[in-house]
């Protein structure tokens, strides 16, 4: 099933050059057979993109082609005749408006886009006495830093360091979006791939860093709100909250219980959040303002709670819930804030949205692919379910749980 290529004419510039033209295409297929599918798929993509072999082409393919994981890598970068080829395993993949959330399903998608060049990298993991070490990472080369667009990267979730990598570019590269995720759908080690031109990888994290060529803009879509009112941290240690004004975490939310609805004080015992401000110079704090943490863990002797990122006193946090409504809200409030805020459309789009979504979530099936279609397409469109998503959020990088992580390619 192809999602329509978008050609983009060549324009003319006020100097009289005419830009190259710019196609993204994407396909998807559900069938069974690999080679029935890759056909149909590579054909497809090859006629939206009128015989021009992509620069670029991202793969996500789920657990029921396990049996042919070492070979997909390489029947699809011959088949498709890409340049490049990036991608990886997922619980469920999205492609145009679907989001397959089980069986067999194959996402492709591509680009030409001449004026880009595109550095792919594999990272390999190892621990050592002085901490984590990262082989095989991009420098940042500092001379072209103003000419990147983003950085995408695809991680096998029991060997790959995310935060390893998010120091590295933070440094590197620092207020460039840092897009993707953690491969999923595996339940232990060697049961994801990662793939990275005619190559399929066990184990690591693959990425590619995008200079020049069109604009990519990010949104990641966290979904959450507030409940309460927001505290001072005045005791921290890492990612441990010990006192909020004063008071441990957990009497702050028996304080709060009592104030809330019955529909809220069920969500806060199905799944806590805190949320981080982001910019503490604000007089007033709303929905969006946040980093949201999950709640990883209590202690009853002391009342602290464990979150999914630092905090540091002096910092301000709130508690947050999720529900279906909250993140359906947040997720359109964003794309309509892109599509106001920016002159140029996207062309194409990447999704990356967390296992913890889709009908695990929402009521009906395809929700963020579809919410995308409508609110800014039909657009070419792949991505996957992700163990983990990378995005930024207030201009720095994070690993979120229970986001949409979008890539937007003007």
């Amino acid at each position: 099933m192809m999602d329509s290529g978008v050609p983009l004419a060549a324009t003319t510039e006020p100097n009289g050059d005419r830009c190259p033209i710019m196609t993204y295409c994407a396909s998807h297929s559900k069938a069974e057979d690999v080679s029935i599918a890759l056909d149909a798929i590579c054909d497809e993509l090859a006629t939206g993109l009128k015989g021009v072999p992509p620069d670029i082409s991202f793969l996500f393919v789920s657990h029921y082609h396990a049996d042919h994981f070492e070979q997909l890598a390489s029947l699809v970068y011959r088949k498709s005749e890409t340049r490049l080829l990036l991608g990886c395993t997922g619980e469920a993949i999205a492609g145009g408006r679907e989001e397959m959330e089980s069986g067999p399903a194959i996402s492709l998608w591509a680009a030409v886009l001449p004026e880009a060049e595109i550095e792919l990298f594999h990272v390999e993991f190892s621990e050592t006495p002085d901490g984590i070490v990262c082989d095989g990472l991009p420098s940042g080369r500092e001379a072209r830093r103003a000419d990147v667009r983003a950085v995408f990267v695809f991680g096998e979730p029991f060997s790959a360091v995310p935060n390893s990598l998010i120091d590295h570019f933070a440094e590197e590269l620092p207020g460039i979006p840092l897009i993707g995720g953690m491969a999923s759908g595996g339940a232990g080690p060697d049961m994801n791939r990662l793939f990275l031109n005619s190559t399929t990888i066990p184990n690591g994290a693959v990425g590619a860093v995008v200079r020049g060529g069109p604009r990519i803009r990010s949104i990641v879509s966290q979904g959450c709100r507030p409940i309460g009112k927001h505290y001072v941290v005045t005791r921290a240690e890492e990612n441990v909250l010990h006192e909020l004004g004063g008071v441990s975490p957990m009497q702050r939310l028996r304080e709060l219980l009592p104030t809330l609805s019955d529909q809220d004080r069920q969500l806060v015992q199905t799944g806590l959040h805190v949320g981080i401000v982001m910019n503490e110079y604000q007089e007033t704090f709303a929905r969006g303002d946040f980093l949201i943490s999950n709640v990883i863990g209590a202690r009853e002797d002391d009342g602290s709670l464990a979150i999914g990122n630092s905090v540091r006193v002096g910092q301000t946090v709130q508690f947050h819930v999720r529900d279906a409504v909250t993140a359906d809200e947040d997720l359109v409030r964003l794309l309509e804030q892109d599509r106001t805020t920016n002159s140029n459309p996207p062309r194409a789009a990447l999704l990356f949205s967390c296992n913890g979504r889709g009908t695990r979530l929402f009521p009906e099936p395809n929700h963020d692919a579809g919410t995308i279609q409508e609110k800014i397409g039909p657009i070419p469109l792949a991505g996957f379910f992700a163990q983990g998503e990378l995005g930024p959020i207030g201009g720095k990088n994070y690993i979120h749980g229970f986001t949409a992580s979008v890539a937007l390619f003007e």
